[in-house]
């Protein structure tokens, strides 16, 4: 930490705004933990409002092992994205509490002292849209993420414009939201209809379904790009966990006002 917020908090200490086991664990905590090849972001949780989420593809296990540790002795919930399912056996048998969900590749450990009987009160409202199934995988990794920032996701499957009927039938799912994260293939057009029929921002997210004119997405994020639709925004292809960080980062702000 540096100066300027060491300050901020002794003034919040003579305040009586916070306690003084929270004013030393805060300022003596450290921000950074490295080892072997990796610098992990401590600190992240206080500033950005989630812990460092876990990318797990190129790291080995054995890496990804020291950084679920490391995250849990500072009382962190471990979230980790693009995780094989070979890895994944690996750090079940390891992580007794760990949970992989094979269609999303996601990982996930509860922190250490979070109460499985005890749910905290979700934050926010966020609808998940996906236009077919074969966008689901990308759909889940969405879910997790969700899931993991403790908001609350209401999930619409395969509504795509090639059964333009199918999704009005869902409008009454879709009033009252704080983002909707919608995730589509092909042409990437389904986002700028359910645009048109929500008053809140819409996190598009393309994925590399469709045909060798489709170029693994690229049409799909064009086309999103080009929304006529003046509340869509556009992530990367394939970035389920981006859409929905974002849709949740939204959705969590909102509710704290």
């Amino acid at each position: 930490m540096d100066a300027t917020q060491v300050e901020a908090l002794a003034r919040q200490l003579l305040d009586g705004q916070l306690e003084l086991e929270r004013f030393v664990q805060t300022v003596a905590q450290p921000t950074m933990a490295a080892f072997a090849e990796v610098t992990l972001d401590l600190d992240r949780r206080r500033r950005c409002g989630f812990p460092e989420v876990v990318y797990g593809e190129g790291k080995s296990v054995e890496t990804l092992i020291a950084i679920f540790q490391r995250l849990g002795e500072h009382d962190m919930a471990v979230l980790a994205t693009r995780v094989s399912a070979e890895k994944a056996q690996i750090l079940s048998g390891r992580f007794s509490d760990g949970r992989y969900n094979p269609l999303a590749r996601t990982f996930r450990i509860p922190a250490p002292s979070e109460d499985e009987t005890v749910k905290p009160p979700r934050v926010g409202r966020v609808a998940l849209i996906s236009a077919g199934s074969s966008d689901l995988p990308v759909a889940e990794e969405a879910r997790e993420t969700l899931d993991w920032m403790n908001v609350e996701v209401t999930t619409i499957h395969d509504v795509g414009v090639a059964g333009p009927h199918r999704l009005p039938a869902h409008l009454p799912k879709l009033q009252d939201l704080d983002a909707v994260v919608v995730v589509a293939g092909m042409e990437g057009a389904l986002p700028s209809v359910v645009g048109g029929y929500v008053d809140c921002p819409v996190v598009a997210v393309p994925t590399s379904v469709g045909y060798g004119a489709a170029f693994d997405g690229v049409a799909a994020l064009l086309g999103m790009l080009n929304s006529c639709a003046s509340n869509v925004t556009v992530v990367n292809i394939d970035s389920g966990f981006k859409g929905a960080y974002i849709a949740g980062l939204i959705a969590s702000r909102r509710q704290s006002k």
